[in-house]
Formats: structure tokens, sequence, C-alpha cells
């Protein structure tokens, strides 16, 4: 298959990227490089299954047409439209709010208006921070969720609530859609100042700097290893379902014994600090996903402690790369 990709230079998406191109796929990658990060690319450089366009999605990509965009898509059929580009991360959307809420609004409506132009099948990464703040635990597909719309969250859970709506009104017109509602999610690649409390921790513990804990440390999250995320994606590309899927673990554990494991697995001395909890941190995050079990057979696999692990090798490689004085 032809798959146009967005936010192929993220976290999630380079990723996915990889695992489309080994499965014998052919993917044009788009990305802005707002958030994400060439070098997050390296293993498909030179591939002759991919190919990463620079361009911002809340711009048509027809507008790329001096630049072999449109030409480019024109070459194939084109059988996917997978949308994963956004800030993802508190810090990094609290930072971009404007483009946040533009690339899941108007990006999302480009780019659906392209896979129905195309004849292509529409993916949406969507997320967990649609249930907001939960009042109910776990957090079934069903649940409405708990979002202060004007809050300072709200430039990502709303601008996704309604990049949701637009998919599901371009489904009932007959396009084939695809939801997927990620929970939080960890990995090689993350970045170590990414603002999320597993680089946040892992890159605190690798520099020695004390371990920050907002709040008191007794709200909940449950985190998934990367690979089981894509091995998800990949399923529910496979099935005719269109309403949205969670796609996270359901095994959950405090931010103070996150601290505790991360200290406990890089042998960091580091002391525990609080700071204030910030306004609309949920309280309790963790998926039901018996429908994905249902729908797909899907269920995570990798162990907290395993994919801390690998994730904390490769932290360790950026932390001391940044850390290194630039050659002169």
């Amino acid at each position: 298959m032809r798959v146009l990709l967005t936010g192929a230079a993220g976290f999630v998406g380079s990723s996915l990227a990889e695992r489309l191109v080994a499965d014998g796929h052919e993917v044009i990658g788009l990305d802005n490089l707002v958030t994400g990060r060439r070098s997050n690319l390296a293993a498909l450089e030179g591939h002759p299954r991919f190919r990463l366009m620079l361009h911002d999605v809340c711009e048509p990509l027809a507008a790329e047409d001096g630049r072999g965009g449109e030409s480019l898509l024109a070459a194939g059929p084109l059988h996917w439209v997978m949308h994963f580009a956004s800030p993802a991360s508190p810090p990094k959307y609290l930072r971009h709010p404007l483009e946040t809420l533009r690339v899941n609004s108007e990006g999302t409506r480009h780019l659906l208006e392209l896979a129905r132009n195309k004849g292509a099948s529409f993916f949406l990464a969507s997320t967990s921070e649609v249930y907001g703040d939960p009042e109910v635990q776990p957090q079934p597909e069903t649940y409405w969720g708990r979002v202060n719309p004007i809050g300072p969250r709200s430039v990502y859970d709303e601008s996704k609530r309604y990049a949701e709506a637009l998919v599901t009104q371009f489904g009932s017109q007959g396009l084939a859609t695809r939801i997927a509602r990620i929970f939080n999610t960890y990995g090689p690649r993350l970045d170590p100042e990414d603002g999320r409390v597993v680089s946040n921790f892992l890159g605190q513990a690798l520099r020695g700097e004390p371990l920050t804990i907002y709040g008191d440390g007794t709200q909940t999250r449950s985190f998934q290893y990367i690979d089981d995320l894509i091995e998800g994606i990949i399923q529910l590309m496979g099935v005719d379902y269109s309403g949205p899927v969670n796609l996270g673990n359901p095994e959950e554990l405090t931010v103070l014994e996150l601290a505790a494991l991360v200290k406990e697995l890089t042998g960091s001395r580091s002391p525990i600090i609080h700071r204030p909890l910030p306004e609309d941190d949920p309280r309790q995050r963790r998926p039901d996903i018996s429908l994905a079990q249902r729908l797909l057979g899907w269920s995570p696999r990798v162990p907290l402690r395993e994919g801390l692990k690998l994730t904390s090798a490769f932290l360790a490689g950026e932390v001391s790369r940044r850390a290194s004085p630039a050659p002169p």
C-alpha cells in the first residue's frame, strides 16, 4: 500500500513509519518539524519506499505543487491517510497552542478531504485526553469525558474531540475511517525534555537531578510501550470499524511508584521534590481495552520494567550527547 503519514518525524510517527516500511508498504511522510526531529527517521534515510516532505498540514497539500507534493501523490494510488501530526506533551502543546488547535481542526479537515478525493482510508491518532479528568474508572470508549473547554489543556483535548467529530461525520458520508484513542506511551525516541512523566523522571535521574512530582504523587497513570501501540495501530487498520478504540495499558500505578521504579532501574540517588499540580491535570487515567481485545485480539505485552530499561538506555545516550560540548 501507499500511505501518507503526517507527523512522521515524531515519537510515534517515526516508529509507525518504520513498521509500515518493514511490512512492505510505501510511506510518504509529512512533518513541519515543529516538534518532530529528523534524527527519528535516521533508519529510513535513503530507503526507496520512504520519502519525507516538509509540510504544514494546516495548509492543503495542493499548496505544495511547486515543490512536487501533488505530483508525488499523483505518482500512484493512495490507500491510507494517517494523521499523527500534533504536539502531544503538555509543555509542547502549551508552547504551541494555536498550532495545536489548527493541526487538529483545519489540518484534520484538509486531510479528510484529501483522503476522500484520493479514495483513501483515513486514520486519526486521537488521545486519552478526550476523557479529560475522568469520573469513570477505567475509561471505556462510551464514556463522554470530563473536559474543561477553556482550560489550558483544551488546546489539545478539545481539538482532538473536534477532530473525532469531523472524522465521524466524514465516515457517515462513506469515507472509511479509524480512530485510535492513544493512552500514555513511552519508549526509545522520547525526547528527554519532552515534559511527560516517563521522560521527565528518566532524564532527571540520568542527569542526577531531583525527580519532580506534581502534586502529592498519588495520582495514577498507565503506560504502554511504543511497540505495543504500533502493533495495535496495525491491527486496527485491518478491521472494518469506524468508532474510537482505546489503545493503552490497563496496568495502573501511582506517580510515586513510577518514580521509585525509575530510581531503582537507573541506580539514581536523586531526591524527590514536589511542585503544585497543574490546572486540570487528571487524577486518574486508565483505559478499558476490552473493545480492542475483542475487536483486534490485542493486548499490551511489554512489561513496564522491561520497557523502562530499553527507554533508559536510549535516553542515556541522548542525555550524554546533549551534555557534551559542541565541537568548535
